[in-house]
């Protein structure tokens, strides 16, 4: 069975514990002066000396090689925070937009992201597993509302300045293992976050 071609972006899927994500995020600012669309799953970052007037961090969609505070995983509409739990919930931050979202920051967490089934390079999948590889942002959906960004396995590697570690294949039906080791695109991975602006001794922005 071929793995379903749905990228969601960096999904939270659970914490270093074995513990389940539970929904638990921070408020973050996006000024109306940022012309980029957000969506649930993409990475985001800091934007410099753009806090809100109450000094509510401001941010950015991240780029790859850039530091991530966390990824977006909702929005805050009307003072209620709205995080989506099913497809027909489709919530993003319009572009040119001032939007409070909700970014999962939690360093401890681990995301599931798709691949892009790019070529595999050096490693075949079954060999993925704690090497290190760069997210594209692709496009994201104004359906859905969800990110585009999978894991470029073209990129795989063991540089430690690429985006994200490879911890282990997802273990669930819709991804199945032996599809996985024989190379099936598409395939759904747990990941960390390489660059993460919290945990790095990275300068003040």
């Amino acid at each position: 069975m071929a793995n379903a071609n749905v990228p969601r972006g960096l999904m939270p899927y659970r914490h270093f514990d074995g513990s389940m994500w539970n929904g638990s995020a921070n408020v973050y600012y996006v000024p109306a002066s940022y012309a980029t669309a957000l969506y649930i799953g993409d990475p985001v970052d800091i934007i410099s000396s753009s806090n809100d007037a109450n000094g509510v961090p401001a941010v950015k969609q991240a780029t790859s090689g850039s530091p991530v505070v966390g990824i977006m995983v909702g929005i805050v509409d009307a003072g209620e925070p709205i995080i989506t739990v099913t497809r027909d919930l489709p919530i993003y931050r319009p572009a040119s937009v001032a939007q409070y979202i909700l970014v999962a920051d939690d360093p401890l967490l681990q995301f599931m992201v798709q691949d892009d089934a790019s070529a595999q390079g050096t490693y075949t999948p079954n060999l993925w597993s704690q090497k290190n590889a760069n997210y594209s942002l692709g496009t994201g959906s104004t359906i859905t509302g969800y990110s585009g960004a999978q894991l470029v396995a073209s990129s795989v590697a063991t540089t430690n300045t690429l985006d994200l570690k490879i911890l282990r294949p997802l273990q669930q039906a819709d991804n199945t293992i032996s599809n996985v080791l024989n190379g099936s695109p598409n395939a759904k991975w747990l990941v960390k976050l390489n660059n993460y602006r919290f945990t790095n001794q990275t300068a003040g922005v």
